[in-house]
């Protein structure tokens, strides 16, 4: 019996250690968010900005905007769609008025939002009209506001 106690004993620190090393590894991570409900959204950003003036300033011509703050950075978006073909044409359409734009995919999970969104899509997939693309963008973007911010 005295035989196997010093190997027992060392299995048994070295996993103990081993498992805490690895768990210390997956609070470091960033979490992701993770729903069945979960889809990918395509954000029409216009810009990033330094400071919050800076973005106020560059952004009065737009009625709608969203913005994230990641990295001491203030990113503005001007449209967001579950479809990728609606977020070419988003872009198509602020470009047609002089606005580069950049496209970006995130996770969301916020299930009232995408069904309201998704019968926005719809609206939009059937028109080329420009003004009518500005207002279901506005529109979008205010659901936005109330229903995820």
């Amino acid at each position: 019996m005295k035989k196997y106690l010093l190997p027992v004993s060392v299995s048994l620190i070295l996993g103990i250690g081993m498992a805490y090393f690895i768990i210390k590894q997956y609070e470091e991570m960033p979490s992701l968010a993770v729903s069945s409900e979960a889809e990918t959204l395509y954000y029409i950003q216009r810009g990033v900005y330094s400071d919050m003036d800076n973005m106020k300033n560059n952004m009065k011509e737009f009625t709608h905007y969203i913005y994230n703050v990641e990295d001491n950075q203030y990113y503005t978006y001007i449209g967001i769609t579950s479809n990728k073909e609606n977020a070419l044409k988003i872009q198509n359409y602020y470009k047609s008025i002089g606005y580069d734009t950049f496209l970006k995919d995130k996770i969301t999970d916020n299930k009232n939002f995408i069904s309201i969104l998704k019968q926005y899509d719809e609206l939009l997939s059937k028109t080329d009209d420009n003004e009518s693309i500005k207002v279901i963008c506005n529109q979008v973007l205010a659901k936005y506001e109330e229903l995820v911010k």
